[in-house]
Formats: structure tokens, sequence, C-alpha cells
């Protein structure tokens, strides 16, 4: 839901007095809505330079309210600037997203884009582009869009796409892909560059979680790479490689230990063809298979290359180092990766089971023709553990529900009008007084 500010100061909290009551808002059926203020936050506004406006949060809580992860701190207060996000109780739970609808920054974004969605913030960049977040103009729910820059391919000297494949219908293709387990595309734009709508995971990169100090439990492992057997090979049966896989594309979806994981990036090599290979080869490929390596990208290759980087996503969340390195001084990573050489370091894998080891050393085999398949890891003895598995179930069952709420009456004090509806109100006398809106966050 979304809670338009036009005049000079708005109240939000649990009061129904308020002039955005938290129960109106959809706020009532969170865990956290016993912990919000009667009157939580107030927003209002003072003139600035030149005649402008400056839009201020003021904090009137016993537990908290936060501006981008800052405190504000009961009784003082903080400035808005668009796409502020406000959390209340505790930093992470993230509720409003504040936009200033004055903001003319949505007119770089290609017009078919604008009309569904409004984009926000920069989530994270890559070789391949950026992402950012948005929202759903008919529901205000989150999503990702990846935007890929199609000029970075074309000057690398290689087609930017697949000449042999058309776009739209590798899209379509890919948006029918329909796992658990796998980031659901929602949407593609094609205008200067590409335009991909995602589901958006809240609980960062599986990379951030293998890079900390303290390693992963073995039973953690084992949930998140259960799921990812399940998700890749889904993608196997379905005539998908994804080529690609590494901690950076497995998300998590929340920052919980125990929590479902979705693997990104997989309709990639459909879109830019050879091109997001070739980025991933002049980059670090500690995660591609010898037979990918020896090839340079140039030859064909089966879907036992995913196999391959499974098994090294494995040994880096049981151990928390990677099998191949570029600190080997020996041999250069591509003979360590071509050989299959990589060493178990006693004192990092002394409380990992011998199960889990063998499973490790079944999927980094040099031969693609020996390695095992998705349908092999799965039997693995290592997975055949009831609990982790009726705790996948369980977390299922959440998301199902989570993903189908009670609905809840959305509250406007005015009629809402998004940005670009009509230029020329927007040019006139309107301007000159700030719209401003609330997006709840889902």
């Amino acid at each position: 839901s979304s809670a338009d500010c036009v005049n000079e100061e708005y109240w939000f909290g649990r009061d129904k007095s308020c002039d955005y009551s938290f129960s109106k808002l959809g706020l009532s059926e969170t865990g956290f809505y016993q912990n919000y203020s009667k009157k939580h936050f107030r927003i209002f506004r003072e003139t600035g330079p030149k005649n402008s406006f400056v839009a201020y949060i003021e904090d009137h809580s016993a537990n908290g309210t936060f501006v981008n992860r800052e405190l504000v701190g009961k009784g003082k207060r903080l400035p808005l600037t668009h796409n502020s996000e406000i959390a209340l109780s505790i930093q992470t739970n993230r509720v409003f997203v504040f936009s200033d609808l004055t903001v003319d920054d949505q007119m770089v974004f290609p017009k078919e884009f604008r009309e569904k969605y409004i984009m926000s913030r920069t989530l994270g960049s890559g070789a391949c582009g950026e992402v950012k977040l948005a929202f759903e103009k008919s529901t205000c729910n989150k999503v990702a869009v990846k935007i890929i820059n199609k000029r970075k391919f074309m000057a690398s000297g290689l087609s930017e796409t697949n000449p042999a494949l058309n776009i739209n219908t590798e899209i379509e293709i890919l948006k029918k892909i329909d796992h658990p387990c796998l980031i659901k595309i929602k949407n593609f734009f094609e205008a200067e560059d590409y335009y991909i709508v995602l589901e958006l995971m809240e609980g960062g990169e599986l990379y951030d979680r293998v890079s900390r100090p303290v390693k992963m439990k073995e039973d953690i492992c084992k949930l998140y790479f259960y799921q990812m057997l399940l998700a890749v090979k889904y993608l196997h049966d379905n005539g998908i490689i994804h080529r690609d896989l590494k901690p950076e594309n497995v998300l998590l979806s929340s920052s919980e230990e125990i929590c479902l994981i979705k693997i990104t990036d997989f309709g990639q090599s459909k879109i830019l063809g050879e091109a997001s290979l070739m980025k991933t080869l002049c980059g670090t490929p500690m995660y591609l298979a010898p037979e990918v390596l020896n090839s340079l990208g140039t030859a064909g290759y089966s879907r036992a290359v995913d196999c391959w980087s499974l098994g090294v996503i494995l040994f880096v969340c049981l151990c928390g180092y990677p099998p191949f390195n570029e600190q080997n001084t020996q041999l250069s990573l591509k003979d360590q990766i071509t050989r299959g050489k990589y060493t178990f370091i006693a004192k990092e894998w002394k409380h990992v089971s011998n199960m889990a080891l063998d499973l490790v050393k079944k999927l980094l085999v040099v031969d693609p023709s020996k390695r095992l398949t998705t349908e092999e890891a799965l039997e693995h003895p290592w997975l055949q553990d009831e609990d982790m598995k009726t705790t996948f179930q369980q977390l299922l069952a959440q998301s199902c529900t989570n993903m189908n709420p009670p609905e809840t009456s959305k509250t406007q004090t005015t009629p809402r009008k998004r940005p670009h509806e009509d230029e020329e109100e927007c040019g006139s006398a309107k301007r000159a007084v700030p719209s401003t809106s609330f997006q709840k966050m889902r």
C-alpha cells in the first residue's frame, strides 16, 4: 500500500487518530506490531533554499525509528531524501520507502518500464551491469531490476546477443521457469539496455555468508546445497545450463541462517550469448569447469559444467576457502582447475564429516563423464537427511503463506499522482509543492 503526503505534516503510528494508522496500512499482521508506538513518528516539511522544501522525519517512539539504518532518536529528527528506507523498532525491519515524486529521475528508463514500475536505489553492480530496487505500481511490491549495458558487450568484439536466438522468445521461455529455488523472471524490457525484472531476495548473497570469519555449520551447508541441487536439476530437466554458478549467484531469502535460497542469473547466457561467458573468463574463473577453460568458451559442453561449479561452491561453504586460488605459486589458476589440483587443509576440515568430503570429491572430477550428475548427487548418502528435508518443506510452506497474505485495505488521503502521468501539470504551480509518498515494503 502507499501513503501520500501533500500537506504540511503527517503522523504515523498504531493510534487510530494518526493520519496514517499502521493497522490501516496493513502492518497489524506483522510480528513487530506490538513494538510500535501509538504515535511512532511524524513527517513534516520546512522551507529550504530558494523556496524549496525539505522533508523531515521526527521520532516519537519508545523502540526506535531508523532511516537508512541510522537511529533517529526519540525527539530528534533527520532529513528524508528520495528513496530513504524507514525501519521501525529494529534496523532490519524496513517498513517504508520515502519517494519524492517531484524528483524527475524516471525519464531515463524506457516508457514501457515506467508505465509499470518506479525505479529506486541501486542494490549492487557487476561486470554485466547493475541491479536496482523498484516498486510495481499496481501493488507497491518490491522487485529487483537487472540493467545490462548492451554497449559493453558490443565493445568486447562479440555480438551482444546470440544471433541464432530470438531474445523475446528466449525471455518467454525463461519466464515460464517456475521453481521455489530459482529467482522468478517477472518481466523484460529492451531499449538501449536490457531491463530484466526479477523477484527480490532480502537476505543477500551466499558470498557474504561464506566470506565471514566464522565458518558455516555443516547442517546449514547441507540445507543450502540441497536446494541448489534441486534448482539446477530443474534447469537441466528444462534444457538450461547455468554456466556461471558461484556464491554471488545464490541469493538468500532472509538474514536468518535457516532460510530458503534461490539461484539467479540462469538466463543470462540465453540473453547475452557467449559474451556473458567471456566476461567470466576475463575475470576470476575459479568456479568454471576444466572443460570450459580448456575450450576458452569456444566449444560445446554439457550440463556437467554446472556440477563442477556446485562442487566448488560446496567446498567453499564447508571450509571457508576456495579449492583453487591465485595465491598458489606452484601452478596457475587455470592449471590448478584443469588438472584438478586442490588441497584439503586438515585444520579447516577436521569438523567436516567424511560423507560431505566424499561428495565434494565426486563433484570435483576433471573428466565430465565421471562427474556426479545432479540426480546422483541428490542420492548421495550425505543428503539422505530427513530432518533437513523436513526443514526445507517447512520453509517452503512458510514462503507460500507469505506470498499470499490476507488482503488489507489501502489508505490514501489524496488521489495518487505518479510522476510523468501529466507532464504539463508536473511543470506548473503544483510542482512548487512537493508531493511525497511512502511505499510500504513487502
